[in-house]
């Protein structure tokens, strides 16, 4: 058997960050390259722990999947420098949550027939639908792990609220592929949009050299 996708991505992102590649990206969601290679080390060895709890719905939890993102995102919204910020991040994150339970709904986890994972299809939804509502890295990054957490909690409200019977496996069943995509992507395009943007506003060289008296 090959690796998760989410593993893979993972060791990607590591590599990149351990030669410098994201610096920049990383020192503007006030992450250390060193801070960013412990969260990706804790996340890879936490795919390995799962713990359940007891109750009316079965309730597992992954601690790579689900408690090593949870802190993240916490920590980021909490040390976010502007409370509209805050509010976006958490906003980002609902409205995604919501997204990516609606998605769901149409397309269920469990199908076979389907070439790509819906999971994988989620954490693209989620990535891309946290950017588009962040407007900030470090919120796009909240919006899009967060909103992948959150469809699980709306799934096990769904639950309890009409009875039916099931489970809830938080960062676990394909979701900790899905998180780690998120957060990623969201994180990419965000950098992308802001690179384009500072090149746009930028005045060429030339112009500059023209504009500038003799």
């Amino acid at each position: 058997m090959g690796l998760p996708v989410g593993t893979i991505v993972l060791i990607l992102v590591a590599v990149l960050v351990f030669f410098g590649v994201l610096h920049r990206v990383l020192d503007r969601m006030r992450l250390s390259d060193r801070a960013a290679l412990v969260i990706i080390i804790a996340m890879a060895a936490g795919t390995f722990l799962n713990f359940g709890i007891s109750g009316s719905i079965p309730i597992r939890v992954n601690v790579g999947g689900a408690l090593v993102p949870l802190a993240v995102i916490i920590w980021l919204v909490a040390t976010a420098h502007e409370a509209s910020e805050k509010t976006r991040a958490i906003l980002s994150a609902i409205i995604t949550g919501v997204v990516v339970w609606g998605l769901s709904k149409v397309m269920n986890p469990e199908e076979q027939f389907m070439r790509v994972s819906p999971m994988l299809l989620f954490g693209v939804a989620a990535g891309i639908i946290a950017a588009l509502s962040g407007r900030s890295r470090r919120a796009a990054f909240v919006g899009g792990v967060g909103g992948i957490l959150l469809s699980d909690v709306f799934h096990l409200i769904e639950l309890t609220v009409t009875g039916t019977p099931g489970s809830v496996f938080f960062g676990g069943a394909g979701a900790f592929d899905a998180t780690v995509i998120a957060g990623v992507l969201a994180v990419g395009l965000m950098e992308f949009v802001g690179e384009a943007r500072e090149h746009m506003v930028k005045t060429p060289k030339g112009e500059r050299e023209q504009d500038e008296p003799r």
